[in-house]
């Protein structure tokens, strides 16, 4: 059997620690680079920035600087303060977990149409998540003189119930996300669809993952052990949450939706709602017929200033004695002068019906 806290065993587990970090830093740099596009249009004002976005941007990028401090410490060559860059690395992992959990918790209460009693508690646990995570930073590292930075220890208790209320709390959010969309009230709409379809399976992949941290945290097998799952972890939850966020900000709506109160005039909506929605809009269709047509020609080319009252004796002729013809409304009604219509051209006829613009 393998003796896990043997100095070999650890450091044997400390280099494959080092090779995952590194795989795991390419992964998410390649994740990163292709949805930057996403974070410029923000930045360049294309898109109307909204406040649950805070939580999408803090989530992406404390990730990314937790890695590079990982990276940084798993490639020193002259000594360093260990302690203090791994203190720094378990504080940005720690916060890209719980705003994972908070982007998924926001999304879980846009499906709810931000009921009270879904959104308070969820309030509640988000705190109490938060309070574990920041006093869950007790690891332990020194400089190793040919090593590098090495960790020495971990306190697998407070970690293991970190990862234990994170696992639940994700079970619970994907609990609520399912059963909105399995028994939705009034229908099913696209937006719910949507989720089912693309949405859901990244609740499953954040309690999985988190679940596979909570195994190795309470296997406590060594100091490396307990906590190499923990930035996979970290990645997956942040992947899928990020996920969730840019794809329903992308979502245009198309037509009256189930949820479309909460997902577009709402601030969880995550999305604009200028451009896109008047690209939405139902295409109508104008063709007619060759008659349709010289007639609507024959309305286009009329003045849109009113014409004198023709004269009883010729009715081509003004009163004045210049030539006389009719003019049209905006709603097909003959027009003639001091704005009185005629009583016979009162009733729309379908040949004067334009499509609405």
């Amino acid at each position: 059997m393998v003796n896990w806290m043997s100095p070999e065993e650890i450091a044997h587990d400390g280099e494959a620690f080092s090779k995952f970090m590194h795989a795991l830093l390419g992964l998410y740099l390649w994740e990163w680079a292709t949805s930057l596009k996403f974070d410029w249009d923000y930045l360049r004002g294309k898109r109307t920035f909204k406040w649950p976005l805070i939580f999408y941007f803090l989530n992406r990028y404390c990730l990314l600087m937790a890695l590079i401090g990982i990276a940084i410490a798993l490639n020193v060559t002259s000594e360093v303060n260990c302690q203090g860059l791994y203190t720094f690395n378990q504080c940005f992992g720690n916060a890209a977990i719980g705003f994972a959990s908070i982007n998924l918790s926001l999304r879980t209460m846009a499906i709810w149409s931000q009921k009270w009693f879904i959104v308070i508690p969820l309030v509640c646990v988000i705190l109490a998540h938060w309070s574990l995570l920041l006093h869950g930073i007790l690891l332990k590292a020194t400089y190793v003189p040919g090593t590098g930075c090495v960790i020495t220890q971990t306190d697998s208790k407070i970690l293991a119930a970190t990862f234990i209320y994170t696992m639940t709390f994700d079970f619970t959010v994907l609990c609520l996300t399912a059963w909105k969309l399995i028994f939705p009230a009034g229908g099913r709409s696209r937006l719910i669809s949507l989720i089912f379809n693309d949405g859901l399976i990244y609740f499953v992949v954040a309690f999985v993952a988190n679940l596979i941290a909570t195994i190795f945290m309470l296997l406590d097998l060594n100091p490396v052990m307990s906590i190499i799952a923990n930035v996979p972890a970290a990645i997956a939850s942040t992947i899928v949450a990020c996920r969730v966020v840019r794809r329903l900000n992308k979502y245009n709506s198309q037509g009256p939706e189930v949820f479309a109160s909460t997902t577009q005039g709402s601030t969880l909506a995550f999305r604009t709602s200028s451009a896109n929605q008047l690209q939405s809009r139902p295409k109508v269709n104008t063709r007619m017929s060759k008659s349709e047509s010289a007639m609507q020609m024959d309305v286009m080319e009329s003045p849109t200033t009113y014409v004198n009252t023709p004269s009883t004796t010729h009715p081509d002729k003004d009163d004045d004695g210049s030539d006389s013809f009719v003019a049209y409304d905006h709603m097909g009604r003959i027009v003639k002068g001091g704005n009185v219509f005629d009583a016979e051209a009162q009733v729309i006829s379908d040949e004067f019906k334009r499509p609405p613009y």
